[in-house]
């Protein structure tokens, strides 16, 4: 762990030199970590306790007063310095990546430069953090409008990006004024512990970055919601999960953004080529080996353009290699864990049973010693109706599920029935129909014949249970600011 400064081993003692703070007491020991695709122990983590996590956001706190009265240009300098490191170990940190998450080293690298990208964009976006002046009716009053910083920061970020989801949370609260403690993934640390090393090296000074890891994280998500001196709550992960810390941080009228889960319907009409969206769809479907909010979930196809669209695709997902991601030409890793593997075997085995077509996959792959990890083979099904579990939960793997539609109101009104709203997709060659689809699908993403509709500098968020608030843009900052109003009788 990583708390003021000072990075601590198990027994509490600073692990590079001594140490002579005593209050952060011992940990309970480490947790493994394990590398998904192989099944091997590649490393471990500190399993910190709820005194030393309560260490670290006092640290945050301590910190807090310092910072926040630095010159947006001195956070600017720090997250630049921290993006050319990041571009530096751009290797080191895919491999990391790749060997404890599991996606291939290609998508990893990509990963690294979204991370990075980040750091860049909010080093900007520090010094363009304005105020205003409002007229008032009185000639003898001023009325002025400034930002400030919300103060400390909790953040817990995922596994299935654990490095540019640091980043994503990281960069605007750093630039906005705030400090931070981050509670990473459980079964990703670390690519949180390289990331922090990057910050250490990169000049923050000590407090303003934290890092806690566990094994066990209700406690510590607790903690973040009622400690008195956290001000903000940032969450990335499951809806039950987001949905509970939220419902503990309202008694305490905490600040709360939320990025949640997804459902994504992926719309392709007939006025498209059915060969080039069902190329599209397949990079994005599989992309992490579906284990993305943004990953379609639900992809409608009408009826005119089916047969060309269904062979396209299975004929692509049928050429998928899977594997370990270190190894060449893998498109396909492994899932997160076993759960992970049952959650997807469930839900095709009740398909199927409810009449789904399996076209290919379909099964956990078990040969070339992918036993020893959790692989699923990439699957496509057709004939799916609403009666079947995929149609309804979020999947978060490597099945590509495929409804047949007939008319535009229609797909539109499938493609909202979900209590998600975070991505859509929509392949169509009709501008009135791009812009109807796009106003009338209720996601916070609308990507139209495009698979990739993120960007550091494009907001990121959904609506209805995929969150609250956004991250990236000149939004991402907003969500640690607070808004001071002055006003002066002169």
């Amino acid at each position: 762990m990583y708390i003021d400064g000072v990075w601590l081993d198990n027994s509490g003692g600073d692990s590079t030199a001594h140490s002579t703070d005593n209050s952060l007491g011992n940990s309970t020991g480490n947790f493994p970590v394990f590398n998904p695709a192989t099944g091997e122990q590649i490393g471990s983590a500190l399993d910190n306790t709820p005194e030393q996590v309560e260490s670290a956001i006092q640290a945050a706190e301590r910190a807090f007063k310092s910072w926040s009265a630095t010159t947006a240009y001195e956070r600017s300098a720090c997250l630049y310095k921290a993006y050319q490191l990041m571009l530096e170990q751009k290797p080191q940190l895919a491999e990391l990546m790749t060997r404890e998450q599991g996606k291939p080293l290609k998508a990893a690298l990509n990963e690294v430069q979204y991370g990075a990208d980040f750091l860049l964009w909010y080093a900007e976006e520090a010094k363009r953090v304005y105020g205003e002046s409002i007229p008032s009716a009185r000639k003898d009053q001023r009325f002025w409008v400034n930002q400030v910083p919300v103060g400390v920061v909790a953040a817990i970020t995922p596994w299935n990006y654990p490095i540019s989801m640091i980043t994503r949370k990281v960069a605007p609260a750093i630039a906005a004024g705030c400090t931070m403690v981050l509670k990473p993934a459980e079964s990703t640390p670390l690519c949180a512990i390289a990331m922090f090393k990057i910050f250490e090296q990169a000049g923050f000074p000590p407090g303003v970055l934290n890092l806690v890891t566990v094994a066990q994280p209700a406690a510590t998500g607790e903690l973040f919601c009622t400690h008195p001196a956290v001000r903000k709550l940032t969450f990335t992960g499951s809806t039950p999960v987001g949905k509970h810390l939220a419902t503990l941080a309202a008694p305490h009228l905490k600040r709360v953004s939320m990025e949640l889960g997804g459902h994504a319907p992926a719309v392709v009409f007939n006025d498209c080529d059915p060969v080039h969206a069902a190329k599209g769809l397949s990079l994005v479907k599989f992309l992490n080996t579906g284990q993305a909010c943004i990953s379609p979930n639900r992809i409608f196809v009408q009826r005119d353009v089916a047969e060309p669209f269904l062979a396209e695709l299975t004929e692509r997902v049928k050429g998928m290699t899977a594997g370990n991601g270190m190894e060449p030409n893998v498109r396909i890793g492994p899932l997160i864990n076993q759960a992970a593997i049952d959650k997807v075997s469930a839900q095709v085995t009740d398909a199927i049973e409810k009449g789904a077509t399996l076209l290919c996959g379909g099964e956990p792959l078990t040969l070339d010693g992918m036993e020893k990890g959790h692989f699923y083979s990439p699957t496509v099904l057709s004939n799916i109706t609403p009666e079947m579990r995929i149609y309804r939960e979020e999947t978060f793997g490597p099945v590509a599920p495929v409804i047949i539609f007939d008319s535009e109101e229609e797909v539109l009104e499938m493609a909202n029935d979900t209590h998600y709203g975070l991505a859509a997709y929509v392949y169509t060659e009709n501008l009135s129909r791009s812009i109807r689809m796009y106003e009338g699908l209720n996601f916070g993403i609308i990507g139209i014949n495009d698979i990739n509709p993120t960007s550091a500098a494009a907001p990121f968020g959904g609506m209805n249970s995929s969150g609250l608030g956004r991250e990236g843009a000149k939004e991402g900052i907003l969500e640690y600011l607070e808004t001071k109003l002055g006003g002066i009788s002169v």
